[in-house]
């Protein structure tokens, strides 16, 4: 079907192409999207339902040092005369307006629950009271004097502003978000100062470069403060482009809780950061030992914030601390800057700093030539009335007269002839050339406010401030009209103005101070753990079973230990809360474990399959302690192995780190450290073969070369020494025996070996 179809027959139905149909009513929904919900007018940082609530509330007049109204009153009207949607949606865009953790300069003044920056909703807008600010009294002052036009309302029964004056540039100074159609937007907030800074310095140098501008606007102000941690460079890019990202962090101090002990109590939080959440996701952190020198996590916040962050330890460094919850949590997060708009309230598009800044002076100039005219057309309706009352009381006694005698005075007066009288009446006001053709006679008007002037005006008195108060309009006129037709003096009320705001919004105002500072970022990159535990001596217990455990101290080796029935000591060394602990399992797998986090010794600890991903067909070959410059002999039942780095064998999971290959029946046997300079292995023959440590490869994981050849059986054992210092084990009464004469063991790697000395234990065990 590619044509219309309009059958009568279908009963006024018409068809359509449904490619057609779907994409113009989509094309029309986008469009009031972007127009009229998402994007925010250049012009005065609005949206439509900000906008409609403020000039719903300045007919309500609800100025900011009258009484306060239902929030229901305001959202009602404003949904029944000019935004036909939700009350809820209106309320709360009206809420969000009051919120000074969410906007910099506050539009409405919240009398109630207006939510919180945890995150709780406002109370329901029955329970709440509002009234505007100053600030929004700024945006709409001029509004009654024609400085912008209007428009029907959605019913054709009221009107309504297309824009506001927008006495400052509202769009930078409270920012706007939101989402259209194939677009969005993300402007920050700014501080009204440095706006009007910039803009002054505009106003004088229009081809002003970007990167001046940011003399004076050098980033953006978040009501909830903050530093800024993004360099100058990448601030200018994205103001340049109107598109980036701004690294913001929260503001914290070091507490001094006495005797070397202290805490760390964050103050300021990044914008749009819901404080509940972020206690969640740093408790989650903590659990998850994500952050292992963090203790505990607590909010004493009342009126300000104030969270609390506990270090496992006081040797901790408070600046890894903080690195390291900047890195795991919303402590730091990143503004995204997205500055699309629309301009002229028409066409959407992504401006940079300067040209949201121009599109402000240009709507704030078209206001002031329009209020200029209007209090022109004011002026010259009051000039011709003043006319009239002169010409009256120049004649007093005639009009007294006229009326008093004639049955109809207004006729009378509109035509008697008052030339003697005119040209002296109106012959200081030189604003307009005097018409000839009706010089000896009074307009309507001049004529009803002679009529509806009372009996106490007719004083000598009146008269001259008539004249006081033409020659005043007059002088008035001569500088409006002298603003209209001069550029440069544009330009100069315009600074006026811009000035006066600045003035009213400084330091002296409650939010005009400076919120959010700079700084520069400090990273931490792979903090090592000693810088975040106590570094204690603990002897650790590890039994047949598998069941792990930290004694504080290092005790005595031999003392007897409780273990579960049927249960005995398998590994028992001694060690340090700082150090790693690496397991070495039959699997061909490596484990890591940090001993600060192993379970204490009161009881029998916990099992070590818990802790790790240890299959239960796999068995625990060894633990030791992992030293950062090692290396490691690794060999499987199979008589093949290698040397690895024990920096490659770390694990940062639960599942391990697979480093030896086995498959089948060949199970990881054997895992030494590297020492010396040859290597011994001996097999379940009791074969004995040395070779040059230079003989075997170092990999990082693989299954290996031969170590020693095997006609039955396997690898029972393998160590590496000094040559030099002979071969060591000890004999069955547990004494240690050091054989130098190795000359008859010593071949080539792969070799089946020889017999093993008199006096090698019947275990096949160098150790």
């Amino acid at each position: 079907m590619n044509d219309l179809i309009d059958d009568p027959n279908m009963g006024g139905i018409s068809a359509e192409p449904l490619r057609r149909a779907i994409g113009e009513r989509y094309l029309t929904y986008a469009l009031s999207t972007i127009m009229h919900r998402a994007l925010p007018d250049a012009r005065d940082g609005l949206k439509p339902v900000h906008r409609r609530i403020l000039y719903a509330m300045l007919e309500l007049r609800l100025n900011s040092g009258g009484g306060f109204r239902k929030s229901a009153k305001i959202s009602g009207d404003v949904m029944g005369n000019y935004h036909p949607h939700g009350e809820a949606a209106i309320y709360d865009a009206m809420a969000r307006l009051a919120q000074d953790f969410n906007v910099r300069y506050p539009l409405v003044d919240g009398q109630g629950n207006f939510g919180n920056i945890d995150g709780d909703n406002p109370a329901a807008s029955r329970y709440t009271e509002a009234r505007m600010t100053v600030v929004a009294e700024a945006l709409l002052e001029g509004l009654t004097e024609d400085a912008v036009d209007y428009r029907e309302n959605y019913d054709g029964t009221l009107s309504e502003p297309i824009v506001l004056p927008a006495g400052f540039p509202n769009l930078l100074a409270n920012g706007s978000s939101g989402i259209a159609v194939g677009m969005a937007t993300n402007i920050p907030p700014h501080n009204i100062v440095e706006l009007c800074d910039a803009c002054l310095h505009l106003i004088k140098t229009p081809d002003a470069r970007e990167e001046t501008l940011l003399n004076y606007i050098p980033g953006p102000d978040f009501p909830t403060g903050g530093t800024i941690v993004e360099s100058p460079e990448a601030i200018a890019e994205a103001y340049r482009t109107g598109r980036g990202s701004i690294r913001l962090r929260s503001n914290w101090e070091v507490e001094d809780l006495g005797r070397g002990q202290w805490q760390i109590v964050v103050t300021e939080i990044p914008y749009q950061v819901q404080k509940s959440k972020l206690i969640e996701k740093i408790a989650e952190v903590i659990q998850n030992k994500k952050i292992p020198i963090l203790a505990d996590i607590r909010d004493e916040s009342a009126d300000d914030i104030r969270l609390i962050l506990e270090p496992r330890s006081k040797n901790v460094d408070p600046e890894v601390l903080m690195g390291m919850m900047f890195r795991n949590s919303d402590l730091e997060v990143r503004f995204s800057l997205n500055m699309n708009v629309l301009i002229d309230g028409v066409t959407p598009k992504v401006c940079s700093l300067k040209e949201v800044l121009r599109a402000f002076l240009d709507h704030r100039r078209e206001v002031l030539l329009r209020r200029s005219q209007h209090r022109i057309d004011k002026i010259d309706h009051r000039l011709e009335v003043l006319g009239g009352l002169l010409i009256a009381f120049l004649n007093l006694d005639r009009v007294i007269d006229i009326i008093r005698y004639d049955e109809e005075p207004k006729v009378a007066l509109l035509a008697e002839d008052w030339s003697k009288t005119y040209a002296r009446a109106m012959s200081e006001v030189d604003y307009i050339e005097p018409d000839k053709s009706r010089v000896s006679e009074l307009s309507e008007i001049q004529v009803e406010a002679i009529l509806n002037m009372r009996l106490r005006s007719l004083r000598r008195l009146e008269e001259m401030e008539l004249i006081h108060e033409r020659d005043a309009l007059t002088s008035e006129r001569r500088g409006l009209q002298d603003i209209l037709d001069h550029e440069d003096l544009q330009r100069n009320k315009l600074s006026e103005q811009i000035r006066e705001t600045k003035k009213k919004f400084g330091k002296d105002y409650e939010c005009g101070a400076r919120r959010t500072g700079f700084a520069v970022a400090t990273t931490i990159e792979d903090v090592p753990l000693e810088a975040m535990i106590d570094r204690e001596p603990v002897t650790l217990v590890c039994s047949e079973m598998g069941w792990i455990r930290v004694m504080t101290g290092h005790i005595d080796l031999t003392r007897e230990l409780k273990f579960k029935d049927g249960d005995g000591p398998k590994f028992l060394f001694h060690a340090e809360t700082t150090d790693r602990l690496l397991v070495f399992a039959s699997n061909g797998r490596f484990y890591t474990l940090s001993a600060s986090n192993l379970p204490g010794g009161r009881g029998m600890g916990e099992p070590l399959r818990l802790m790790v991903d240890l299959p239960n067909d796999a068995n625990i070959i060894d633990i030791f302690i992992h030293k950062q410059d090692g290396k490691l002999l690794v060999a499987s039942s199979a008589g093949d192995g290698f040397i690895v780095a024990e920096r490659s064998v770390l694990a940062q999971t639960r599942t391990g780190k697979q480093i030896i290959n086995v498959r089948g029946d060949v199970k990881a046997q054997t895992c030494r450290p590297v020492y010396g300079d040859h290597i011994a292995v001996v097999g379940e023959n009791r074969k004995v073969l040395i070779f040059p440590i230079e003989e075997l490869p170092e990999l990082g994981r693989g299954k290996g070369v031969r170590l020693q050849k095997y006609k039955d059986g396997g690898l029972n054992d393998v160590t590496t020494f000094n040559l030099a210092e002979g071969l060591s084990w000890l004999d069955p009464a547990g004494r240690t025996r050091t054989e130098t004469e190795l000359a008859e063991w010593i071949a080539k790697r792969a070799s089946a070996g020889r017999m093993a000395p008199r006096g090698f234990p019947r275990n096949n065990k160098f150790t």
